[in-house]
This record gives C-alpha cells, sequence and structure tokens, in this order.
C-alpha cells in the first residue's frame, strides 16, 4: 500500500512539473487517498500488535 502512496506521489509531481493540471490533480488525489488508508492501517496494527 505505501508502494502505491509513493508511485503516485511520484507521478503528481512529474504531471505537475510537465504542467499536465488534471493529471497531477488525479493522480495527487489518489496519493492521499492511499496515503490516508495507510495511515489508518498503520494505526490499527499498532493498537492490535499491542494487545497480543
Amino acid at each position: 500500500m505505501l508502494r502505491w502512496t509513493i508511485i503516485f506521489i511520484v507521478l503528481a509531481i512529474i504531471a505537475g512539473i510537465l504542467g499536465f493540471g488534471g493529471i497531477a490533480a488525479g493522480a495527487a488525489g489518489i496519493a492521499k487517498v492511499l496515503f490516508f488508508i495507510f495511515i489508518v492501517l498503520f494505526i490499527i496494527s499498532l493498537i492490535r500488535g499491542r494487545k497480543a
């Protein structure tokens, strides 16, 4: 999941540098969603790891 987040962040940066507004916005949106999903899963794994 983190790998996909990094890929989309890099794509958003490259598209932004090259001036592709729609593509950059789409890639940035996907990167944000994947980032927050990763953070939530990380927090859940930390909580479950302490209880076990």
